[in-house]
């Protein structure tokens, strides 16, 4: 559901409703707090930025609703036209950092308490209150308080040390962060009363964020030791997030219908999980995601939340999350794949497809709404008065494929072999436990030797043999189906789902290419390796595919499934 701009001939690219959809995530919005986080997940390219963006966004942005919206791929547009589509692939060729995203979150989230204050609904002492409950602060606060606070034991409770940290704060330009701060003209119509109150609750949140700024700066060398001996510790990792946190927690309380309705939007979450970070002294990109998710799940269930949006394409999000993050039914989940033959036909046929053209892209390229909006955006450009001969549907779509296959998955298998290989050199240095190498798995003898060019030959017969597998199931597995969970260690199977050309789904529990058109490129790739193999390499392919060879014939869909 991309949008596309339209050419000179024909209509321009429409978003297209999704009514059901669409209805299950604005009623849950409607509630002003909520037990649980709802995660929106589906194959790349079906449409989940677009509904956020184009038909949900909007609405959510209409007092007494207030979002924060934030796209942890790349930085959220100023409108929905200018959204820039997702790529094909999961992994980024240059991975953002966890400083620049967590600063991304931040700041939405610091907008979002900014608009708290000004409607009245957050409060010093709210503020405080939601320190309190799981924050030392006297040591703190008597830093901030200065050297009066030393004088008399009696007036040094936190109550007392928070009024003049306050006080203090809002008489002097402590802190250079204008985001709390009241602008020219944005209280006007406020009485002398209101306007101290929101300078006080503006000044109240400068000094949480100082405060809780100030302890994560004492725990920086206990940080630099866990990331040095790979040990963990729950209040060291949380000490990253306790500042957006503490902002949830202040929102979800000053939460209330037809007042102050906030939500918070993740969109592709699962940039987060693979950032970047050299900073030793911080927490890797993998703990901050899991500490903040779990935080926010802890928070729904004991206080109840703001609705919390999380959209992802990653297959991890459709089972093992679920997993990971206590039982089955810990998020909401509501996964897309975008329409149905019957509905694409219904929208695509007579306004942008005759339907002739419609059976050759439905048979080739199959329903994916971004394939549609790039066929067609093709289709328009071929028709314009500078080309100079025709070109018929048919050649649209293998110039199509030809670019899919070049730009997108040849790329992504080559990222895949590279993930094999260091499987091998895993197996090699005996990082890789026992029971996913076990007796008869096609996986289990890698080459003993650091070589690289044996290393990169055995990974390419592995990824060949699986895709192979993967085409005698008709591109179709339920991974669940014997109870085995045997694909999941399948080395082939978890890169080429990690690089986002297969995807994994909840219910029911397939394993498939995320297009129709990814699924051709994959035949086409393994023609393509088998073809350019000397005769060594043909012995070595079949011998692995004759002896050690992979079959998953019994986790097929159905019988005779197409």
């Amino acid at each position: 559901m991309a949008a596309a701009a339209g050419g000179a001939a024909g209509l321009p690219w429409r978003v297209i409703p999704r009514p059901v959809l669409e209805t299950v995530l604005h009623n849950h919005a409607l509630h002003p707090r909520v037990p649980q986080p709802l995660l929106l997940h589906g194959p790349r390219g079906v449409g989940k930025s677009t509904l956020l963006l184009n038909r949900l966004l909007p609405q959510w942005s209409e007092p007494p609703h207030y979002a924060a919206f934030v796209d942890f791929l790349h930085p959220a547009p100023s409108s929905p036209a200018h959204a820039t589509a997702a790529p094909w692939s999961l992994l980024a060729d240059t991975p953002p950092s966890l400083p620049s995203l967590r600063l991304q979150l931040e700041s939405a989230l610091e907008e979002l308490t900014r608009a708290a204050v000004l409607k009245g609904a957050v409060g010093s002492k709210d503020v405080l209150a939601a320190l309190s409950r799981s924050h030392g602060l006297h040591t703190a606060l008597s830093r901030l308080a200065g050297p009066a606070a030393g004088r008399g034991r009696g007036t040094s409770s936190v109550p007392v040390l928070w009024a003049r940290a306050v006080l203090a704060a809002t008489s002097s330009a402590r802190g250079e962060d204008p985001t709390f701060r009241i602008g020219e003209g944005e209280a006007t119509n406020c009485s002398m009363e209101e306007t101290a109150y929101m300078q006080e609750a503006m000044a109240a949140l400068r000094v949480a964020k100082e405060l809780l700024r100030m302890q994560e700066g004492w725990r920086k060398e206990a940080l630099r030791e866990m990331n040095r001996t790979g040990r963990f510790s729950r209040p060291l990792v949380n000490s990253a997030t306790d500042w957006p946190c503490l902002l949830l927690d202040v929102l979800s309380g000053a939460a209330e219908v037809d007042f102050f309705q906030p939500k918070l939007v993740l969109n592709n979450v699962d940039v987060l999980k693979r950032a970047t970070c050299e900073d030793e002294t911080m927490v890797p990109a993998t703990m901050y995601h899991d500490s903040f998710i779990w935080r926010v799940i802890a928070l729904g269930a004991n206080e109840q939340c703001l609705p919390v949006f999380m959209s992802t394409s990653d297959g991890y999000y459709s089972s093992q999350a679920f997993v990971d993050f206590g039982f089955p039914n810990i998020f909401i989940s509501r996964e897309t794949f975008g329409w149905t033959q019957q509905e694409a036909k219904l929208h695509m046929v007579s306004e942008f497809f005759s339907e002739k053209e419609w059976k050759v892209v439905d048979e080739i390229l199959g329903t994916n709404p971004r394939h549609l909006s790039e066929i067609y955006m093709l289709k328009q450009k071929a028709s314009r008065p500078e080309v100079l001969h025709d070109t018929n549907i048919e050649e649209i779509v293998d110039s199509y494929l030809a670019h899919l296959q070049v730009s997108v998955v040849n790329p992504a298998m080559e990222t895949a072999l590279s993930m094999v290989q260091k499987f091998a050199s895993d197996v090699r240095e005996g990082k890789i436990p026992e029971n996913r190498l076990s007796f008869g798995a096609p996986w289990r003898h890698p080459p003993r030797t650091d070589n690289p060019d044996t290393s990169y030959k055995w990974a390419k017969i592995q990824l060949m043999d699986f895709v192979q597998s993967f085409v005698n199931t008709e591109f179709g597995l339920n991974y669940l189906a014997d109870d085995s969970l045997e694909i999941l260690d399948d080395p082939a199977a978890v890169a080429m789902m990690e690089v986002g050309l297969l995807y994994q789904q909840r219910e029911p529990s397939f394993m498939r290419p995320i297009t129709r058109g990814v699924q051709r490129c994959l035949a086409r790739w393994l023609v393509q390796q088998r073809l350019e193999l000397n005769l060594q390499e043909s012995i070595s392919f079949l011998w692995q595919r004759a002896i050690r060879g992979r079959s998953y014939r019994h986790l097929m869909k159905e019988v005779g499934y197409k």
